[in-house]
């Protein structure tokens, strides 16, 4: 069952670029369908709606499909007027921000991943080691950077929290989970208290919701 005007809007709860998406669709008061999946089996009609196969996808009721976490925040924020403000810094400085969002998604999205699975990339367990160490250092860098800025403004969007810091807590958050004990432990405490300050947040909570994977049988679930 599905309601022809609404959005379909493919997640997987875990995954960072979907919690920042979710996270987008929530603020702009929008609604959605949302159809949770397993990565592990994913149903044939996310498999039909985008030739990425990977989470978010939004499907629109014109035919048009988002596939870009990113993308899907914008539609979201524009399509609605920015209720909420998030795109404040970026009308000031669309340059920088640009810039921010290609380094979270690209140079530091890599040294996150293989500091989380270097077991995947290389053979043995040394290796692995040695692996991850190097790119926790060199993802390190950017998260002093991402402190230093906390340290002048509350928020990467300034006085209130908006699309650079959305966009970026899941994936900081993902790598304070490969070893919370070393994290917690560094000397970055703007950005500790930015962190826990959305971890405890309820719009965190709101859009970490469990529900079941989809199916097509199921009654539709709105969000």
């Amino acid at each position: 069952m599905h309601s022809a005007s609404c959005p379909i809007f493919w997640s997987f709860r875990r995954c960072p670029f979907a919690m920042r998406a979710r996270l987008a669709v929530r603020a702009s008061g929008l609604t959605v369908e949302l159809r949770e999946i397993l990565l592990r089996d994913k149903p044939d009609a996310f498999m039909s709606a985008s030739s990425k196969a990977t989470v978010p996808v939004l499907e629109l009721g014109n035919g048009t499909v988002l596939d870009e976490s990113r993308n899907i925040m914008f539609w979201a924020l524009q399509k609605s007027g920015d209720p909420a403000g998030w795109l404040s810094g970026w009308s000031t400085r669309k340059r920088q921000t640009e810039s921010f969002l290609d380094e979270l998604d690209g140079e530091f999205k890599t040294h996150l991943d293989r500091y989380k699975y270097a077991s995947r990339y290389v053979a043995n367990t040394q290796s692995a080691s040695e692996l991850a160490n190097k790119h926790r250092a060199s993802g390190c860098k950017f998260l002093i950077r991402v402190d230093a800025r906390l340290s002048k403004e509350p928020f990467l969007n300034g006085d209130s929290a908006g699309l650079e810091d959305f966009a970026a807590l899941p994936f900081v958050r993902q790598f304070r989970m490969v070893d919370i004990k070393w994290f917690d432990e560094q000397n970055w405490p703007f950005l500790q208290r930015w962190l826990q300050t959305f971890l405890c947040s309820q719009k965190f909570k709101n859009i970490m919701i469990k529900y079941k994977p989809w199916a097509p049988e199921a009654a539709p679930i709105f969000f």
